[in-house]
């Protein structure tokens, strides 16, 4: 009896709960937003400019709750959230929204999430009335284009979560005192936002004792001074800190130190932060002494900054594994204590200006240093002969520092590098015998730059999988010997290494990428079996004494785009490379080449940039397709046979007029540059230049030549030219080496030539020129030789002088040029009188101004006070120029 009561009453008690919960769900259903809500959302979207219609499901009768970026409150049907945010979509029309921002906002009182980020309501400020949103959690107008102030309003939103304002960076901040009163503000993002202004942004952000996250990079943050810190920091809940991209100085440790114990990540050093990375900032100062206290710290990297002093006592830092300090200015000597960092791994202190010697005390503990690089710091390296490293490198650079004369024999214990790098270290030693089977894990091997003499093993037979091999800049010698086969970068250029080049083709290098074996003692003919290296990007075989034909094979090089036969002694006629579309630079140079310059070069190697094919014997003329190449910036096709016409279609070298992005490692050109044959590296890219003397062209300059604006060197000396000088010269405002020398080029020099600003290298010599030298500062500054063998040429700096120019000294005063003539009677006019009036003039205003200043005091003490209080101006101005000015220099 009694369980069946009990199943009766369990049973009603279903029932009631399954009829409540129906209820529950027929109620919900029927919850809408509003009609005070509503017409306050129409109202808002009347104010804005919406051009691409996102907001057509803003309809009166539909349920606001279901309009697009709308929540609502499922049991009380108020708008909770307003989510308008514009996503950007690189295959999409979709405009932002735009307008303005309605009051009707206000009208939300259940509002907690407001997001118009990176719509475009660009000229407005921010409306202050958003500070009345009570409820507001959370507040995003992020990239929206505002511009003016934060309005102090925004402090009233006590209940504030999340405030992002970033990326507006016409915003500008001059106090963070509103952000006092947002005590519940855990997440701040100010990136992008003028800052400077603000100078006790720290304060500030120390008060929010909730705040997680505070993003503030790109800010223009101005220096914190250590004696304005505060003493107690309440935020001991922030764990990600971001200041980067801010001109900061070291100060700003002394705050971060101290700003949370519970940060995990950060842009600056913090107590317990285990990874610190502050990578160029260009933050200046020195390391504080203090940074070995962050025990907890595992990785330091402080990279490409401007930071100076020596390197403090970092022996507290006891869990670190990867210090990187390069790029910066330190300097002193590198302490000793380094090596008791049991933990580290990777330590980086290269391109500084620190000196000193290192010894093994410097590595004393350091047992599990797999990474090593010191390079480009003035450092000697002094460890003993039969010095035990505790470590096995995997990369040890060392480049530009002291360890020779003597091949550093503790590199043998290290087996298992897979990057040695020893260059420009003073070693003049040879290499041992048992280095070449070091490690078969070390791929990339460079010890160029010193004076390792010797001979090279057969590397194919030993225990190394070399993929760049670099031992340019020596003193080997002997045969070239053959490489392992998965080798893809071979550089021995300036060594003595003699014999052919049989021994590259005996074993195949399918990956050989960079071959670059100039300047040596090379000989004999290139074999014809190029087809194995269809993978190779740059041939370099300048200066060394191969004779014969250029091999047909090399026109399988698909990929070339560096082709450097120079100065060798190569003959015959020069074989298609029509199919190295590839090829961006082409230097043949220095030979005995002969035949017509191919039309292929202009037709098909249309990335060409350095065409060089001066001092060899080519004839013919000059084939018209070379207008086809826009990427090219230095032409030299001197010292040859060339003969016929300058082509008219020389303007369409684009690049010799427009900028164009140089992507390809050009590496040393030999260029002819006022005269001089010198090598350009990197500035090549900057250098226009067309060179085709010496040649036995003829007809007359073209007047498109004018057009190629950024030409900076033209030298079209020792021809057969003819014509005048095109009259638009002028227009070449950049050029600043001219050789029109040895043709029979005649008629004026144009007046344009005085435009030519920049020239400082002219020969006109050897023509057939005439009239008046234009007057400019250039023109005139020149030795006179560079105008000689041109009998009608007259004027300065020529002795001879131009028709109704003075030739009679004596009466200079009545005869001479027009200007000569002027000038003579005004000598003779203020001789006398001029003198007269200027003495007068100079009594009476004296006498006027500093006589009553003499005699009446009132009026002396008027004009010093004036004195001073200018004084004082110029003062004020000069040093509020003059902060500004360092500010945008940090």
């Amino acid at each position: 009896m009694w369980i069946t009561k009990m199943r009766q009453s369990s049973q009603s008690a279903l029932r009631v709960g399954i009829l409540c919960m129906l209820m529950a769900s027929v109620a919900g259903s029927n919850i809408r937003c509003t009609d005070t809500e509503k017409r306050a959302l129409l109202s808002f979207k009347q104010s804005l400019v919406d051009d691409s219609n996102i907001l057509s499901s803003w309809e009166s009768q539909r349920d606001c709750c279901k309009w697009k970026g709308i929540t609502c409150n499922n049991q009380t049907g108020h708008v909770i959230k307003l989510d308008l945010h514009y996503v950007s979509d690189y295959y999409s029309a979709e405009q932002p929204l735009a307008g303005e921002i309605s009051p009707s906002l206000l009208q939300l009182p259940y509002l907690n999430y407001l997001d118009l980020s990176f719509n475009s309501f660009e000229g407005l400020r921010i409306p202050s009335f958003i500070g009345s949103v009570s409820k507001l959690k959370h507040l995003k107008i992020a990239g929206a284009g505002f511009i003016g102030t934060i309005p102090d309003q925004i402090g009233n939103l006590s209940n504030l979560h999340t405030l992002d304002l970033s990326r507006n960076s016409a915003i500008a901040v001059n106090n963070l005192e509103w952000l006092s009163h947002l005590s519940s503000l855990r997440v701040l993002n100010m990136s992008g936002l003028n800052l400077s202004e603000a100078v006790s942004w720290p304060q500030s952000i120390s008060k929010l004792s909730s705040l997680i996250e505070l993003q503030l990079s790109s800010c223009n943050l101005p220096n914190v001074n250590p004696s304005s810190l505060p003493l107690l920091n309440s935020s001991t809940s922030l764990q990600v800190l971001e200041l980067s991209d801010n001109l900061l100085k070291s100060s700003i440790f002394s705050w971060v130190v101290n700003v949370s114990s519970r940060l995990v990540h950060v842009g600056l050093m913090a107590c317990q932060v285990q990874d610190l990375t502050i990578d160029g900032t260009k933050m200046s100062g020195s390391l504080p002494e203090d940074l070995g206290r962050l025990s907890k710290l595992q990785s330091l990297s402080l990279v490409e900054n401007q930071l100076t002093g020596s390197i403090p006592d970092l022996t507290g830092l006891s869990s670190l594994k990867m210090l990187f300090l390069s790029k910066n200015k330190l300097n002193g000597s590198v302490p000793e204590s380094m090596g008791q960092l049991s933990s580290l791994e990777n330590l980086d202190l290269s391109s500084n200006s620190l000196d000193g010697v290192i010894t093994e005390a410097h590595f004393l503990n350091l047992s599990g240093l797999k990474s090593l690089d010191i390079s480009k710091n003035p450092l000697s390296i002094d460890l003993s002969s039969d010095w035990i490293p505790p470590f096995q490198l995997r990369d040890l650079v060392i480049m530009s520092c002291k360890i020779g004369p003597a091949f550093p024999k503790w590199i043998q214990t290290q087996r298992k590098l897979h990057t040695l790098y020893i260059t420009n270290a003073g070693i003049s030693d040879s290499i041992p015998n048992g280095f070449w089977d070091l490690s078969s894990s070390l791929v990339e091997l460079n010890l160029s730059f010193n004076q390792i003499h010797g001979k090279l093993p057969n590397l194919s037979s030993k225990n190394c999988t070399y993929f760049s091999f670099d031992l340019s800049s020596n003193n080997l010698y002997g045969p070239l010997p053959p490489f392992p086969p998965n080798i893809s970068t071979v550089f021995l250029s300036k060594n003595t290494i003699s014999g052919s080049l049989s021994s590259l083709f005996a074993m195949e290098t399918p990956s050989l990428f960079h071959l670059d074996l100039s300047d040596n003692l090379l000989s004999g003919e290139l074999p014809n079996c190029w087809i194995q290296f269809q993978q190779m990007l740059n041939l370099n075989l300048a200066k060394n004494n191969f004779s014969g034909k250029i091999p047909h094979s090399m026109g399988y090089l698909q990929n070339l785009a560096v082709l450097r036969l120079q100065d060798n002694n190569f003959s015959g006629e020069l074989p298609s490379l029509e199919n190295c579309t590839e090829l961006g630079v082409v230097d043949l140079g220095g030979n005995k080449l002969t035949g017509r310059i191919p039309e292929w070069i202009g037709k098909r190697l249309s990335k060409l940039i350095i065409l060089r094919l001066r001092q060899n014997e080519f004839n013919g003329s000059l084939p018209s397709s070379l207008c086809n190449l826009p990427a090219l910036q230095n032409l030299d096709l001197s010292h040859n046979r060339v003969s016929g016409l300058l082509p008219q279609c020389l303007n369409n070298l684009t690049a010799m007029y427009n900028e164009i992005d140089v992507r390809l490692i050009l590496g040393l050109v030999q260029v002819v540059w006022k005269g001089l044959e010198l090598e350009f590296g990197e500035n090549l890219k900057y250098l226009r230049s067309i060179d085709i003397s010496s040649n036995y062209l003829s007809g007359t300059i073209p007047d498109n030549l004018t057009s190629l604006y950024k030409l900076i060197s033209l030298n079209l000396s020792r021809n057969n030219l003819n014509g005048s000088i095109p009259e638009k010269f002028g227009q070449l405002h950049m050029l600043e080496s001219l050789d029109l020398s040895r043709n029979q080029i005649l008629g004026n020099i144009p007046g344009s030539f005085s435009d030519l600003t920049f020239l400082g290298v002219l020969d006109l010599s050897h023509n057939n020129l005439s009239g008046r030298i234009p007057l400019s500062t250039q023109l005139q500054g020149f030795n006179a030789s560079v105008y000689m063998g041109n009998e009608g040429l007259c004027g300065k700096p020529l002795t001879k002088r131009c028709p109704g120019d003075e030739t009679d000294e004596g009466s200079s005063a009545t005869k001479g040029s027009e200007h000569d003539d002027i000038e003579g009677d005004d000598d003779g006019f203020v001789s006398f009188g001029f003198y007269l009036s200027m003495g007068v003039g100079y009594f009476v205003g004296f006498w006027g101004i500093f006589g009553p200043l003499l005699l009446k005091r009132s009026w002396r003490n008027a004009y010093f006070k004036f004195l001073h209080d200018a004084e004082d101006w110029i003062y004020v101005k000069t040093r509020a120029a003059k902060a500004r000015l360092m500010q945008k220099r940090r």
